[in-house]
């Protein structure tokens, strides 16, 4: 996945370095390296936690916990003041990520202990690297297609050895799995440039909690199109978010 969204986003990033004549600071690609060490990060505890723990558990927990250890990091140490309103609404979208996931008292009988340990290490990687990007992107003016260009080269770098060690088995994952892969690596570099653009318009503890609204979708897409089931709790938690991301929006004005 990671080769693809490189194959696409180097192009275009080095066009546009081109283009502009634009030489990214020397600071820039410790920030990029950064970047890619903890998105590796990233994948792995939540391969972890999907292995070990139910994916309803694991996924809005991880999610979840991004946001407010990044809106805390933010207002502490970056001097961002969110609105109450704009707090509520993250509040919200934390709380209703949480209603996904079942009975909070049960979540550990449902997920297992190791699997909410690897949420909870990814909801952290996802504070660091929201946090660390948005200094690239935002004070340092980077622009976000370099920047992540930049960043998925030395992911690919750092893992290149890992796949280096059987290659039979990337081949056979390629054969089983290239479909997936190449829908993955086309929209998942669109999604985080979006992200990183939002980044540079709005503060951090605004977008950090509205990118999680993806959740909503997933629960909308489980209980009508998968047929999931428990369909009032999903789509109220559904609900509980998009009230909070609406409320974000009009702190936002």
């Amino acid at each position: 996945v990671t080769v693809i969204e490189a194959l696409l986003m180097v192009p275009i990033a080095l066009t546009q370095c081109a283009a502009q004549d634009y030489v990214p600071p020397a600071e820039s690609y410790l920030r990029m390296a950064g970047s890619a060490v903890v998105h590796v990060a990233y994948f792995l505890f939540l391969g972890y936690g999907y292995r070990s723990g139910a994916l309803s558990v694991v996924y809005p927990l991880a999610r979840a916990t991004g946001p407010m250890l990044t809106i805390v990091v933010a207002t502490i140490g970056l001097g961002e003041r969110p609105t109450a309103v704009a707090v509520g609404g993250a509040v919200a979208i934390g709380l209703g990520a949480l209603m996904l996931s079942g009975n909070p008292l049960a979540i550990g009988r449902n997920g297992g202990a190791r699997g909410i340990g690897f949420a909870l290490a990814t909801g952290a990687m996802i504070a660091i690297y929201t946090i660390w990007d948005r200094m690239a992107v935002h004070d340092l003016q980077v622009p976000p297609m370099v920047y992540y260009g930049g960043s998925l080269v030395i992911r690919c770098l750092l893992m290149a050895p890992l796949a280096l060690r059987d290659p039979a088995l990337v081949r056979e994952e390629w054969r089983l799995q290239r479909k997936t892969a190449l829908l993955v690596g086309i929209l998942s570099p669109a999604s985080y440039v979006l992200v990183l653009f939002a980044m540079q318009m709005a503060p951090l503890s605004y977008v950090a909690p509205a990118r999680e609204i993806s959740i909503l979708f997933g629960a909308v897409i489980g209980t009508q199109l998968l047929r999931e089931g428990e369909t009032v709790r999903r789509l109220s938690a559904a609900a509980v978010m998009l009230a909070g991301l609406v409320a974000i929006a009009l702190a936002g004005k």
